[in-house]
């Protein structure tokens, strides 16, 4: 069981998700003195090793107070192992660059197309594949969508189209209505998919403007939430993925394999129920992208096969997720 941490006195009276947004933790040394660790700030590294802090206090208080190996805590806290360099970790893992099309807009998978809706995040996570991605030059979004709405207009072979980012719900509601205007003109789209991890780390994004927005729609609606371990989640977010999916989303997750966090039998089982119990379906379980920073997160393949064939013995087969790998060039995701 969870002990509720300072951090949990520390939320701010007014539930919308702007303000809890902008009273986020964003320096390392206060994150570690909200959850009493605040005797490791010698270990932080410079700089937060060039990729800014940022957590929700609401995520934050689900972190374990005086636990330096806290699994939340693991994901978002910068490491001096962030600045060693590893071979093979590189600014773009997966190719993203190379798939571009137009302004915001990837073309990698076929039927497929994926808009970088934003750069910004509710959280931070320190293995993010695209912390070095530049979002200064690459949001669909700062050109009011034009240039990846008129590719798109011209491919009619793409049936679904992917937010992602950053995070896409780090947009303001009319944002959003903006570009589902946009959609409008695209009759071959006939299906919306949101990445996000907002209603994880922020479950006060799921509100009632974004619900009347979403739940209008006249697409099939697909959200896909991103989270690592069964700590992440509370009522808040339960209440969250409860409300998308009364209007009308099909809610998957995809989590990433991550040493020391989640990279055991026990820890994947429980995330897999714990999604099940908030009407949350596993997807994948990625490999970790090797992006500069990261190295010290990655699990061997010969470990992580072995961990999903635990589980598998464990779990019904809808509960295992797919693991997977994304290689630049490939057609889908590659099995492992």
């Amino acid at each position: 069981m969870i002990t509720a941490s300072p951090a949990a006195r520390l939320l701010p009276p007014a539930a919308d998700w702007r303000e809890l947004w902008r009273a986020s933790i964003t320096d390392a040394g206060e994150l570690l003195r909200t959850v009493q660790l605040g005797h490791l700030a010698g270990r932080l590294p410079p700089g937060d090793a060039g990729f800014a802090l940022r957590v929700p206090r609401g995520f934050a208080a689900r972190m374990r107070p005086g636990d330096p190996d806290d699994p939340l805590l693991l994901q978002v806290l910068p490491q001096l192992a962030e600045l060693e360099q590893a071979p093979g970790y590189v600014a773009d893992p997966v190719g993203d660059l190379a798939a571009r099309e137009a302004q915001g807009l990837l073309h990698k998978y076929e039927g497929r197309a994926l808009l970088i809706a934003s750069g910004s995040c509710a959280v931070n996570c320190r293995y993010c594949f695209r912390r070095h991605f530049p979002y200064g030059e690459e949001m669909a979004a700062a050109g009011q969508w034009r240039k990846a709405l008129d590719h798109l207009r011209q491919d009619a072979s793409i049936a679904e189209l992917i937010l992602s980012g950053g995070d896409p719900l780090s947009l303001a509601t009319p944002k959003l209505e903006e570009l589902s205007r946009g959609l409008a003109a695209l009759p071959q789209v006939t299906r919306l998919r949101i990445h996000t991890r907002l209603p994880v780390v922020l479950p006060e994004r799921i509100d009632a403007a974004f619900l009347a927005w979403f739940a209008a729609l006249p697409l099939q609606k697909v959200v896909v939430l991103h989270a690592n371990h069964a700590n992440e989640f509370d009522a808040a977010v339960d209440d969250a993925c409860r409300r998308l999916r009364e209007a009308g989303a099909t809610l998957l997750n995809q989590s990433v394999l991550l040493k020391n966090i989640n990279d055991d039998a026990d820890t994947l089982s429980e995330l897999s129920e714990r999604l099940f119990a908030a009407g949350v379906l596993p997807y994948y379980l990625h490999q970790l992208d090797r992006v500069q920073g990261s190295a010290h997160f990655e699990v061997d393949d010969a470990r992580a096969r072995a961990l999903v064939e635990a589980i598998r013995g464990r779990l019904p087969g809808y509960l295992v997720p797919k693991l997977v790998r994304e290689m630049e060039g490939d057609a889908s995701k590659r099995p492992v």
